[in-house]
Order: structure tokens, then C-alpha cells, then sequence
């Protein structure tokens, strides 16, 4: 199996995240393995490192790139928000950094056969876990036309999000939609023809990326991770999350500034009462976006957001 990624903003991560020798890493999104082998490489020898990914090709490819190496490395097959359950296999309490990249590998896009691209003709199914139930031929061809209108417009900020819908509902009542092209012809159709020609971005971008994300669960998962994580690590430890759109940003950067704060009475009150204590530092108090040099490299890391935090 050929696993073609190459990662974004890695100098910027292992700098953020601090690694170091003999201590713990978990890679939560392990991709191409590109992030997770530049972390075992820092933190030998005597490290352990912990990979999670809910694509089973992620897991097959990092067996082959990181077993070799002189460390203890720990491969799950799932999601990122079952982190705390295999901490607890490894009788782990917290480690000294979490990455997670929110991304897209680009064996995904151009070698999963899963239609994430709308540039091949692939079947419908978009689950990053093929043990999934859902996939997206299911929710485009069984979904009610408004709720795919409220996917559209709230996951992929979709501004044709009623007409793409309305388009959609029509062409399955005469034939079930089940690749990634039809998917694409019909979005194309359902824009009205002045708009296509002034977007900058492939008609079907939105779409596409809406849902796979609700396929995927994917702002909800990060979510739930996200209120607890400060709990994994350890003091000192860093967290890393590199986001690519403005909704998962919006969640990374409202929980941060929550744990970050320390008291959240009402401005009002003389005096504090709630006892809250400020359990993160943040970093970045701006994102950190790739340098020109490399987008410029890579296309794919022109939208990268990066948020980093240290545990107090």
C-alpha cells in the first residue's frame, strides 16, 4: 500500500509541542505517519509513543514506519475521544503531548476509493471508518431535503445550501445518487450559472466537506474531546491541534479560552466564588498560519490553522 501525505507545518508542531527524550507523546490523527515519525524521532531513546486513527490504512502504514524504531510505540485503530480509554490499557495517567490534525491525508483524497474527492468517480461513502454504519450514499439518498439544506449550510457554510438541496431531492426521486461525480454534476447544476464562474473554489468544495463531516460526526467528536483534555497531560505537557476550517478553529479556540480562564462569576460579583482555576496556558495567542514557503511547497497547507496550549 502506497500512503502518499506529506505533513503540514511539522517544524511549527515539534517545536509547540516541546518533545523531548524519554517522554510520552500521543498523535490522535496519525494520517501519513509523517507528524508521528518526526515525534518518535525526538523523543528517543527510552520514549513512548501512542497513535491513534480511525482508518484502518492509517494504522497498516504507521505499523510499517514506526515499529522499526527504537521506541515504545502503541497503535490503536479509532477515534481520537477514546485517548483516555487506552491511556488506561497502558496503565498511562497523562502524557507530555497530544497532537491531533484534523486534516485529510492525501491517501484519502486520491487513494481510499472512498469518495472524499469530487474529482474521481468513487462510490459515496465518505466514513474515515469503514466499520462505521453511515456513509454518505445513506444520508443523501434517505435524508429529508431540509435537512440536508441545514448540513450544507451549517457544516460547509454552503450560501446555494436550499437550491443544492432542492436539486438533490429531485435527481434521487428518479435515481439513487451513488458517486462522488453524480454528487458533483449536481451540485454544479443546482448554482446558478453567474455564481459558478466567480467561485474561486470547486462548486462541490462545501458540500463535499459538509458532508463528511457530519458523516464523520467530526465537530462533535472534537468537542468532547476537547472538554476534557487537559486532563491527559501532564504539568508542562502541550497540546497541539492543527484545524482547516473556521468551525473546528471556532471549537478549539473557545475551549482553550474557557480552561484557560480562571474565574467565570459574573463580572458583577465583589469578590470570587465559583473557585475556578485557570488548568492551561495558550501559546498561541494569535493562529499560527504555514509560512509562504510552504504553501507555496504545499497547496494543501494554505488553510492550516494552528492552537497549541501547555498544561499549567
Amino acid at each position: 500500500m502506497s500512503f502518499k501525505h506529506t505533513p503540514v507545518m511539522l517544524h511549527e508542531v515539534l517545536r509547540y509541542l516541546n518533545c523531548r527524550p524519554g517522554k510520552i507523546y500521543a498523535d490522535c490523527t496519525l494520517g501519513g505517519s509523517g507528524h508521528a515519525r518526526a515525534i518518535c524521532k525526538k523523543i528517543m531513546p527510552g520514549g513512548v509513543f501512542i497513535g491513534i486513527d480511525q482508518d484502518i490504512d492509517a494504522i497498516q502504514n504507521a505499523r510499517k514506519i514506526l515499529e522499526p524504531l527504537d521506541l515504545s510505540v502503541h497503535l490503536f485503530h479509532e477515534n481520537f475521544i477514546y485517548l483516555p480509554d487506552f491511556l488506561g490499557q497502558l496503565k498511562i495517567k497523562s502524557v507530555d503531548g497530544i497532537l491531533l490534525d484534523l486534516g485529510l491525508s492525501l491517501h484519502q483524497i486520491e487513494s481510499s476509493g472512498r469518495g472524499f474527492s469530487f474529482k474521481r468517480d468513487e462510490p459515496l461513502d465518505m466514513r474515515m471508518s469503514t466499520a462505521a454504519d453511515t456513509t454518505a450514499e445513506d444520508l443523501i439518498n434517505r435524508m429529508a431535503g431540509n435537512s440536508l439544506r441545514k448540513i450544507f449550510q451549517e457544516y460547509g457554510e454552503e450560501r446555494w445550501s436550499a437550491q443544492i438541496a432542492r436539486k438533490i431531492v429531485q435527481q434521487r426521486n428518479r435515481n439513487p445518487i451513488r458517486s462522488s461525480k453524480h454528487l458533483a454534476r449536481i451540485v454544479c447544476d443546482a448554482i446558478p450559472k453567474p455564481a459558478l464562474f466567480n467561485q474561486k473554489i470547486h462548486p462541490a468544495t462545501r458540500v463535499f466537506m459538509a458532508l463528511r463531516i457530519a458523516v464523520n460526526r467530526e465537530l462533535e467528536m472534537l468537542d468532547l474531546f476537547m472538554k476534557n483534555v487537559a486532563d491527559l497531560l501532564t504539568p508542562k505537557g502541550r497540546l497541539c491541534i492543527l484545524s482547516f476550517h473556521s468551525l473546528e478553529d471556532r471549537i478549539v479556540k473557545h475551549r482553550l479560552k474557557a480552561l484557560e480562564k480562571s474565574c467565570v462569576c459574573p463580572p458583577d460579583f465583589p469578590q470570587c466564588v465559583c473557585d475556578q482555576k485557570s488548568v492551561i496556558r495558550i501559546l498561541t495567542k494569535k493562529i499560527v498560519r504555514p509560512t509562504k514557503d510552504e504553501i507555496a511547497r504545499n497547496p494543501m497547507s494554505r488553510s492550516t490553522k494552528l492552537r497549541a496550549a501547555e498544561k499549567i
